[in-house]
């Protein structure tokens, strides 16, 4: 019994210890921190597991979500729900989600929806299944629980552009096919899809269904796309109305997602009067690389044949003045490529666009091509332009042109010639040795005149030139057809040619001044000649006057200082001649009609 007393007494002790502790803490006591329970994994469930929206649908919830309260211990309010969308079996490797923050609840619009469902790469129209599931959470991401899985049917719909145009009827014209015409506009498709949207216009005649539809090409996230005259009258052309008659023409809007889905919109109309357009012509061949043409064999540099403007062999008749060495083969191409080409036909002079033989030259020489894509005809003859008329010396008698008042082949479609105009009575120039006979066949002559003065644009057979009635009666004529849209002829006075420049070594001739620099002498053909007395490794260049302003030739051969060869010269501005890099006395000579100078 007493040892029983004593063990109580003690046990007293002890609590009245920890008891006078406690109290002396208290003075400064921290709360401890504290213990909330874990949560619960939410289950989640779904309006339905079937869901095939429409259009109409777009901005209808078409699905709801809920799900059971995680019981976090913390305010509802701030719970933080993460719902997650993938295909069926993807394990939510590529899931597309909604975050949902103090809810427990949510829906999904039907563009909501459908943008899910592209952005997985779902086909439209087509019935999917998807795996949905719902990822809990506090705030802060901590303590993440996840639901159960839900597997849905799912079909995603057509959600197009709506397409308009600015104009519904559209005359066009040649004069004006590169001003603006009409504009498409549309509104985005698949409206909420994340991802890129490429849009192309397609065409066709009207009431074809789209049955084989062409295409212009818009791009990504564009939603304007204008034409000009040309490209509305191109979509006229390829849809089967021809140049000059009136018709209609359906567009619509193919919009396809970056994983593929394609819709197109509605179908907009637009009545075209269309224009005959202009068709190109190109003169491919083995002559190219060594003549400076591009590339053998090749329509995307080979030279460009002209056409003939004249009613009746508009769009069918071209032809092109060019130098070919020996052995040359060619063919004509329409358009910059090898889709249709022109070869030689089974008859002779014939051509064909079916597997035809090369054109061929077996002497080197400056020619005169002439095709017809139409009568599917063609003529390759000397390629030449001289001075004819009543005021000119030869009189109006084509047999007495060549070679007497031949111009200068200078380069691919362009003449130069110098001659003297001795009396009124009109002129032209001619490309063979008889007039035209009225045929407007491809081996028919080709004479060339406008009434209108230096720089204008020429006619075939048109009216005669101005007669030159002031002095001076010799002049300088250049036949240009490089720009084959306008062939242009140009004039100038041709009485005098003088050298100027730093490196004439002669008394009283001061540096790059005409009126004291020396005249060379005119021996005729477009030939000029001086000798002279040159410095070494200065500059020169050739003025057709005694002051500033007037025709002048600059060096078209990188200032080449060799002596006893041709140079290439040219009169669009360039480097000037460098003179020999030994001084000395020299002859010079001029050639307009070669387009050339020497230094000898």
């Amino acid at each position: 019994m007493k040892h029983i007393l004593k063990i109580f007494l003690a046990a007293v002790t002890v609590v009245g210890l920890f008891t006078a502790c406690n109290k002396i803490d208290n003075l400064k006591k921290v709360d401890a921190l504290p213990v909330y329970q874990l949560g619960v994994s939410p289950v989640l469930s779904a309006s339905g597991t079937t869901v095939a929206p429409t259009l109409a649908d777009s901005n209808k919830a078409v699905v709801t979500f809920s799900w059971t309260n995680p019981r976090y211990a913390q305010d509802s309010a701030v719970y933080k729900y993460i719902l997650e969308i993938d295909s069926t079996g993807k394990n939510f490797a590529n899931e597309n989600t909604k975050t949902v923050v103090g809810l427990l609840t949510t829906s999904l619009t039907g563009r909501d929806l459908n943008a899910i469902l592209l952005n997985l790469g779902f086909k439209l129209n087509t019935a999917q299944s998807i795996d949905v599931r719902l990822i809990s959470s506090y705030s802060n991401n901590n303590e993440r629980y996840m639901s159960n899985v839900l597997k849905l049917t799912v079909t995603p719909f057509m959600d197009p552009s709506t397409l308009v145009t600015a104009n519904t009827s559209v005359t066009l014209t040649l004069a004006n096919a590169a001003l603006a015409s009409n504009t498409f506009s549309w509104t985005n498709a698949f409206t909420g899809y994340p991802g890129i949207v490429t849009y192309t216009l397609q065409y066709d005649s009207a009431g074809k269904n789209f049955v084989a539809p062409i295409e212009i090409a818009v791009g990504p996230s564009i939603l304007t796309k204008g034409l000009t005259q040309g490209e509305m009258n191109a979509t006229a052309l390829n849809s089967g109305i021809p140049g000059g008659n009136t018709g209609k023409v359906e567009y619509r809007l193919k919009a396809v997602t970056a994983l593929g889905a394609i819709v197109f919109s509605n179908v907009v109309n637009v009545t075209i009067q269309s224009y005959v357009p202009i068709v190109r012509m190109y003169l491919p061949g083995s002559y190219q690389a060594s003549t400076g043409n591009g590339n053998d064999w090749d329509p995307p540099t080979a030279p460009e044949l002209i056409r003939d403007l004249r009613a009746g062999v508009f769009n069918d008749m071209y032809y092109i003045y060019i130098y070919l060495p020996a052995g040359a083969q060619f063919k004509v191409s329409e358009g910059r490529s090898w889709n249709i080409a022109y070869g030689t036909g089974a008859a002779p002079g014939s051509i064909t666009s079916n597997n035809g033989g090369n054109f061929s030259v077996t002497n080197a020489g400056f020619y005169r091509i002439t095709v017809n894509r139409t009568t599917l005809k063609y003529d390759i003859r000397e390629g030449r332009m001289g001075f004819v008329g009543g005021a000119t010396a030869v009189g109006w008698n084509p047999p007495g042109v060549f070679p007497t008042y031949a111009m200068g082949t200078a380069a691919t479609n362009l003449f130069v010639g110098i001659n003297t105009f001795p009396s009124n009575g009109g002129w032209k120039l001619i490309d063979n040795n008889a007039w035209d006979n009225g045929s407007k066949a491809v081996d028919e002559t080709r004479s060339y005149g406008t009434p209108n003065g230096d720089g204008s644009t020429l006619e075939v057979n048109g009216a005669n030139f101005a007669d030159i009635t002031t002095s001076p009666v010799r002049n300088r004529v250049i036949w240009d057809g490089r720009d084959v849209n306008n062939v242009k002829y140009f004039m100038s006075p041709a009485a005098e040619m003088r050298v100027v420049g730093d490196g004439i070594n002669q008394a009283g001739v001061n540096d790059w001044d005409p009126p004291t620099s020396p005249q060379m002498t005119y021996t005729g053909n477009g030939v000029w000649t001086i000798s002279i007395t040159l410095k070494a490794n200065k500059d020169i260049k050739f003025v057709a006057g005694n002051a500033w302003g007037a025709f002048d030739y600059e060096d078209n051969s990188g200032q080449s200082q060799a002596v006893g060869t041709n140079k290439k010269i040219k009169w669009e501005g360039g480097d000037n001649f460098k003179t020999p890099a030994t001084a000395g006395t020299y002859t010079i000579t001029l050639n307009e009609n070669t387009q050339t100078m020497r230094i000898n």
